[in-house]
């Protein structure tokens, strides 16, 4: 039985992670009946459909899943061995790496990834987009997104990921209208502020269901950003991760954080790309950056 060479083992994964052969074909620099006719072939040598089309998308069969995880490995490994990260110097490089981000990630990551940018003299551009968790996952497969951060869980098969921080939620009011002591009625007769759980954020919605207290969210807002001012002149309340409320009562010295009567974790911060061997020299080199820049130590696994 014949061996399929390298390049269609890679054309198999880089339509395994896109699900489009018009994407498959744009990224690998080939044309579009190059990439059927490399399917065909490999059809031909698994016995098997590999992709069925369903609508736009080429959905993987069994056997197809099956194949993916050792064959991505094997071709990591190669990829790793030819094209070294260490090899690739970001003075040289000035095209445009795109970062996905929430708004209390820009407030919160950003500035730690830019003092990075700034010490390896990067000549890169730095494009920020609003992360949006529904399509954070296409955006990064099909090579729209770079690199996202967030705490939204997505495929493992199709994606790259690390965490990076652990989350802690916490109850943040206005010093000039304390919160009681910690207990499970510390919140009676206050308002709260619910935040749009776009970005992935979908914890603190949890918690204003889970303890009855939806009947008094007074205002519900897109982004984090307008907490701090909304807060500090008012007895309105919110629930936020730890890491973001102390950014703003940095800010905003007004501002108090109470610890919550109940268990505040919910899933850690993450980084996100392609898969390794869908990565080009400089994607490695930028996650290999944003990760050391906003890691919070003890919190990889």
């Amino acid at each position: 039985m014949s061996i399929p060479d390298l390049n269609q083992l890679r054309t198999f994964v880089v339509l395994y992670e896109l699900r489009s052969l018009t994407a498959t074909a744009d990224f690998l620099h080939v044309t579009q009946p190059t990439v059927s006719y490399t399917l065909a072939r490999l059809r031909e040598r698994f016995a098997d459909d590999l992709f069925r089309r369903e609508g736009h998308v080429m959905v993987p069969t069994t056997r197809a899943t099956q194949l993916f995880g050792p064959l991505h490995e094997a071709l990591a490994q190669i990829e790793s061995t030819v094209s070294n990260v260490a090899d690739f110097d970001p003075r040289g490089f000035t095209g445009e790496l795109s970062l996905g981000l929430t708004s209390i990630g820009e407030q919160t990551f950003l500035p730690p990834i830019m003092a990075a940018l700034a010490r390896e003299n990067s000549s890169a551009r730095l494009a920020v987009n609003r992360l949006d968790a529904d399509q954070v996952e296409e955006e990064l497969v099909r090579g729209t997104l770079d690199l996202a951060i967030t705490v939204s869980l997505m495929d493992a098969s199709r994606l790259w990921r690390t965490p990076v921080r652990d989350v802690e939620y916490v109850a943040l009011s206005s010093g000039r209208h304390p919160l009681p002591p910690t207990s499970p009625e510390m919140f009676a007769g206050r308002g709260f502020v619910r935040v749009s759980s776009r970005g992935g954020h979908v914890y603190p919605l949890q918690l204003l269901l889970e303890h009855g207290l939806m009947p008094q969210v007074a205002l519900t807002v897109e982004e984090y950003g307008t907490l701090p001012a909304v807060l500090q002149d008012t007895d309105l309340v919110t629930f936020l991760p730890r890491h973001v409320a102390e950014v703003f009562c940095g800010w905003f010295p007004v501002l108090r954080i109470a610890e919550l009567p109940w268990p505040g974790q919910s899933t850690p911060v993450a980084v996100f790309t392609r898969r390794e061997s869908s990565l080009s020299p400089a994607q490695r080199w930028f996650r290999r950056l944003v990760h050391g820049a906003v890691v919070e130590p003890g919190s990889e696994v």
